[in-house]
């Protein structure tokens, strides 16, 4: 059989190699009309190549495809799904999830594939937006609920500290007003990402990470090693350099004293390291170019109990920590359109910060 695609079909499927998931439009013969720039890195194959061969010859269980085709043929479907492994070079195989469609034009398919891995870090990604709106709506009700009787209970306290003779009932009540106090603080902490308006200007993201710098290594100033691994070709952006500082400074602070053995063995290193993403695609949206702000340190890594909810409020892996760090610097973040990620194992933490780039 003779494969071959009409003139100009290259032309027609260009804005597919602006995409970073794997994309093949093919006829209904399996032939391959079109591959974009992803599947052409992924395969290790030229375009040329591929244009016009059978594309089941990619997968390590030709006849699924076909058989995939011949219902796309007969119109069982709309949309059909299935996992299935990819021939990269002569052994290796890539885990995909192959999403078959019905082209535009009558006997074209397009094909999507999304690397099981990615479409993971997809799911992760929506379970952390979806977790950080409850988490904003839960404290936002909690706080208020809290702020009203908190400041009664206070008030009662003073008038009876004022009432009271007897100076250990004079310490009952102070020790009411304090915690009282404490609790008003962190109430305050858990509303500041709501009050506060959103001051936005020019942000150099090298700036930030000195200023973060600085203040860490003023709090630890002996037995700590902050290393830079910067992008100077980073282009300056548009947001909130306060927020960004408080964000990072959250992070940082937070891999600083989780490093408190490497501190005393005296080999405690904190990376701060940015590049440029292109073509990226998270929370949703499809990006040409991000930063990414990655805080890497040698330390013991997050406990596996808390490593899926380490963004939640109060949750933390330290004793006396108010679990508020990172919960905080996830709202800061996302009011840039951002994420942050962790990949953690023992011996090295990363969390990586995505901000859109203009």
């Amino acid at each position: 059989m003779v494969f071959g695609k009409p003139a100009g079909t290259g032309k027609r499927f260009q804005t597919f190699d602006l995409l970073s998931t794997l994309i093949a439009v093919v006829r209904m013969d399996g032939a391959v009309l079109f591959a974009n720039a992803a599947l052409e890195d992924a395969l290790g194959t030229s375009r040329r190549t591929l244009e016009g061969s059978p594309f089941g010859n990619c997968f390590n269980e030709p006849n699924v495809l076909r058989t995939a085709i011949d219902g796309a043929r007969s119109n069982d479907f709309a949309t059909l799904r299935y996992e299935a492994l990819l021939r990269r070079g002569s052994h290796e195989m890539m885990p995909v999830q192959v999403t078959l469609a019905q082209g535009d034009k009558p006997g074209e398919l397009i094909i999507e594939l999304i690397p099981i891995e990615q479409q993971v870090r997809q799911d992760r990604e929506e379970r952390l937006l979806d977790q950080a709106q409850a988490n904003k709506e839960l404290i936002r009700n909690l706080a208020h609920e809290i702020k009203n009787p908190l400041g009664g209970i206070r008030g009662a306290a003073q008038l009876l500290q004022m009432e009271v003779e007897s100076r250990d009932l004079v310490e009952y009540t102070q020790v009411i007003i304090h915690e009282a106090d404490r609790l008003q603080t962190l109430v305050d902490r858990l509303l500041a990402p709501h009050r506060r308006p959103h001051v936005v200007g020019d942000v150099n993201i090298h700036e930030v990470c000195e200023r973060v710098r600085s203040v860490i290594l003023a709090e630890f100033p002996r037995d700590l090693d902050i290393e830079r691994d910067f992008d100077p070709s980073l282009p300056e952006f548009r947001g909130d350099r306060e927020q960004l500082i408080q964000a990072t400074l959250n992070i940082v602070h937070n891999a600083a004293q989780a490093l408190a053995e490497r501190r005393a063995a005296g080999d405690a290193r904190i990376t701060l390291k940015t590049r440029v993403a292109r073509q990226v695609i998270f929370n949703k949206q499809w990006y040409r170019l991000a930063l990414e702000l990655h805080v890497i340190d040698n330390g013991p890594g997050v406990p596996d109990a808390i490593k899926d909810r380490i963004f939640y409020p109060l949750v933390s892996g330290r004793e006396g920590g108010t679990g508020l760090g990172l919960t905080l610097a996830q709202t800061f973040v996302q009011q840039h359109h951002g994420l942050i990620e962790c990949d953690s194992v023992p011996g090295r933490t990363d969390f990586k910060i995505l901000i859109p780039l203009p």
